[in-house]
């Protein structure tokens, strides 16, 4: 991430402006791969404005097609019918559909109920809370400043989600141990730029993540990827590996009893040992395939103490790292 896109995130994490609306199309794009998922659940949007979301207006339009069971969205302090809110109001509302009665399938505002909140709407809200013990599955754009407490706190309540967030989340202290331990993974559509629509007003020097479209001013912010804990069937695809090991190729680190691989594709088939890979790896990652035993950030990851420091080689540190281990070796 370059140090102009880092000091606007850390701008808008301190001032809390986190309003990064999602395209339709990106939630489209994913959406389709958790079909079976979706029968019979309840879908809880819990950080949208439910009247101009994507989230919303995705599950809404597709509620029969998916089989749904009642779909919920909350706004965190808005009341006013305006894509980008001020948060000014110290209550929110939510609103709840449960299908469409006319036959038509799509959606209109008789069939969509309204409800006032007592609070401001904030995820971690008493009221949020007790919409969150209604949901089977979560679907939301979270704010990234606060992507740690989100996701502990449905991990904690043992929610299945569909969520995006930042690339480098993988090696948070806090949320790391969750991927080590097979209780979150990515998504399956990861690749390309994201685009998220932002206020006219918002202000990045970097000309080349911004762009306006038809009116609308959109912000990339760089490499945004879906988490989830629901099964695809992407997560169970093998790596196809071609190299094999040679210590010229593969340094060993200076202070770790593993090798450098500098490119995920180029993991050597018949190495038996603990590997350092781009966290971009994860992308990749089966778990019949490989086992995530650390990484070089946050040493609070390993309860043993083994992992967690920086990574060296030659006296230089390398860049983030995830060490795993190839379960199924060729020799």
């Amino acid at each position: 991430m370059d140090k102009t896109l880092n000091k606007n995130l850390n701008k808008a994490k301190s001032s809390k402006k986190d309003e990064f609306y999602t395209q339709l199309t990106d939630i489209e794009k994913e959406m389709k791969h958790y079909k079976s998922h979706f029968k019979g659940k309840v879908v809880y949007c819990n950080c949208d404005d439910p009247r101009v979301s994507n989230f919303f207006h995705f599950f809404s339009y597709n509620f029969e097609k998916l089989g749904l069971k009642k779909l919920i969205a909350t706004c965190y302090k808005n009341q006013e019918l305006d894509l980008f809110s001020q948060n000014e109001s110290e209550q929110a509302i939510y609103l709840e559909y449960e299908g469409n009665k006319s036959g038509n399938n799509i959606p209109n505002k008789e069939e969509i109920v309204v409800k006032q909140m007592n609070g401001d709407g904030d995820f971690r809200s008493e009221e949020s809370i007790e919409l969150l013990k209604q949901a089977d599955i979560i679907v939301t754009n979270p704010p990234f400043s606060l992507f740690r407490d989100f996701i502990s706190q449905l991990i904690n309540r043992d929610k299945k989600f569909i969520v995006l967030g930042n690339q480098n989340a993988i090696i948070y202290t806090e949320i790391f141990p969750y991927i080590r331990d097979g209780k979150l993974w990515l998504g399956v559509d990861n690749g390309g730029t994201k685009w998220f629509q932002v206020p006219q007003d918002y202000e990045i020097k970097t000309k080349t993540r911004i762009k306006t479209e038809n009116g609308n001013k959109y912000f990339s912010m760089g490499s945004i990827m879906w988490y989830t804990n629901l099964d695809t069937k992407k997560r169970h695809q093998e790596l196809i590996l071609y190299k094999k090991y040679t210590p010229e190729e593969y340094p060993k680190y200076d202070n770790y009893d593993a090798i450098e691989v500098a490119k995920y594709a180029e993991i050597p088939m018949d190495y038996d040992g603990v590997l350092g890979v781009p966290i971009t790896f994860l992308d990749k990652f089966n778990p019949d395939q490989f086992e995530i035993i650390g990484s070089n950030r946050g040493i609070s990851q390993d309860p043993k103490g083994i992992y967690g420091r920086g990574s060296f080689l030659n006296g230089k540190e390398t860049f983030k790292r995830l060490f795993i281990r190839n379960k199924k070796v060729t020799k």
